[in-house]
């Protein structure tokens, strides 16, 4: 979508879309009803009803890192960064205000429990660039792919299996991974050294720095839109167009600051992680054991009896749920028959997310957002990582072209 179609003026409101729309609010409605009414399930009714929401805010403001971070690198657009830079200052804000009622005092040795903190290793690395490079190849992050599912995408289905794929490979190769550089790398969280309000006021700090560099990259000023009159005009602004990215990385930042208080931090594939290696070791394909991976926080991926019930399961089907009512209201419910092409760069970029991912212990929502939010070091490695493999695999693609 181009930037001037955010201020366009507004497509007459599909009934049909609508209609639709309605109906898949309403399932979701009942949906959580139904999670609510039964014995432990306002956990998992709560997941179904915040994902949808955040399905909803993903579709509207096309919160996308690798469409961000592409943006900027071939077209110095910097809205989508700063979207992402907003996002992690809300979030970082939140987060460490809710982490001084998990731990009071942030004492070395001790970790809040299940948050996003992971090792720094040579392995994070890898991770990010791998996660960075099935990113350009399938032309989404995982987040991304999810929402784009509920638009009828012909490339998410592929590389959302070509993650789960990937996850296997993960799994196979975590334990040399392991042995060489993971089991002795520094966990490092900023709050044991500079105490809860310094933590918070250096990420600050940075994002702040970061955001007067951005800032200098935003495209020229456009016309503002008229204030709308009436309901009508108000909805069209809510269902057509783009919401402003100011929006989405707001949205975002508050949403990952209220999950955090019900469940665990926000993570968007803990679920397919688990699937996957339920799968690898129903057909023995893992090894018997995974030194040392479930004592990591991050984006779990614990063999489950019955994965449909757990809470990132839940916020998952709600995000792509909230996903495709979103689209439908909006017109952009535009499902089509895969090309070749699609296929193989979905199930090849979905491989290296999926790599990606599990060895980084999370992806751009789980390590970047809410290891960062955390103040976890390893987010901060794991982004830049990701961000230095989409620059690299964007200027090789231009060479490709040129060649």
């Amino acid at each position: 979508m181009s930037a001037s179609s955010i201020h366009a003026p507004p497509a007459p409101l599909s009934r049909t879309g609508l209609a639709a729309a309605v109906v898949v609010s309403l399932l979701i409605a009942a949906g959580v009803h139904l999670l609510g009414e039964r014995s432990g399930g306002r956990a998992l009714a709560f997941a179904l009803g915040l994902g949808a929401v955040l399905g909803v805010v993903l579709q509207r403001s096309r919160f996308c890192f690798y469409c961000h971070a592409r943006d900027y690198f071939e077209g110095g657009d910097a809205r989508g960064l700063l979207a992402i830079v907003a996002a992690l200052a809300v979030g970082t804000v939140g987060m460490h205000v809710v982490m001084t009622g998990w731990l009071p005092v942030p004492q070395p040795g001790r970790l809040p429990p299940d948050a996003h903190i992971g090792p720094v290793s040579g392995a994070l690395v890898l991770a990010g660039l791998a996660f960075g490079a099935g990113m350009v190849v399938s032309g989404s992050c995982i987040s991304a792919h999810w929402y784009r599912l509920g638009e009828g995408s012909p490339t998410a289905p592929f590389a959302l299996l070509g993650a789960g794929a990937g996850f296997l490979l993960g799994f196979s190769s975590w334990n040399w991974l392991y042995s060489a550089t993971i089991a002795t790398a520094p966990v490092v969280w900023l709050p044991h050294h500079l105490g809860y309000a310094g933590s918070a006021a250096l990420q600050l700090a940075l994002l702040a720095a970061l955001s007067a560099w951005l800032w200098r990259k935003l495209p020229a000023g456009e016309a503002p839109s008229p204030t709308p009159r009436r309901f009508i005009d108000a909805a069209r602004r809510l269902l057509h167009g783009r919401w402003p990215y100011a929006w989405g990385g707001l949205a975002v930042g508050a949403i990952a600051v209220i999950v955090v208080l019900r469940l665990r931090p926000l993570g968007v594939t803990a679920a397919l992680g688990s699937a996957a290696r339920d799968f690898g070791n129903a057909h023995s394909l893992l090894p018997q054991r995974l030194d040392g991976l479930d004592g990591f926080g991050g984006c779990v991926t614990a063999v489950v009896e019955s994965l449909w019930q757990t809470p990132n399961a839940l916020l998952v089907g709600g995000l792509v749920a909230g996903a495709l009512a979103a689209a439908l209201a909006s017109g952009q419910f535009r499902p089509a028959w895969p090309t070749g092409g699609q296929v193989v760069r979905g199930l090849g970029g979905g491989l290296l997310l999926g790599w990606g991912a599990m060895t980084g212990l999370g992806c751009t929502v789980g390590n970047l957002l809410s290891g960062t939010m955390a103040g976890a070091l390893s987010g901060w490695v794991f982004g830049a990582s990701v961000l230095l493999a989409v620059w690299g695999g964007l200027r090789l693609k231009r060479l490709a072209v040129r060649a």
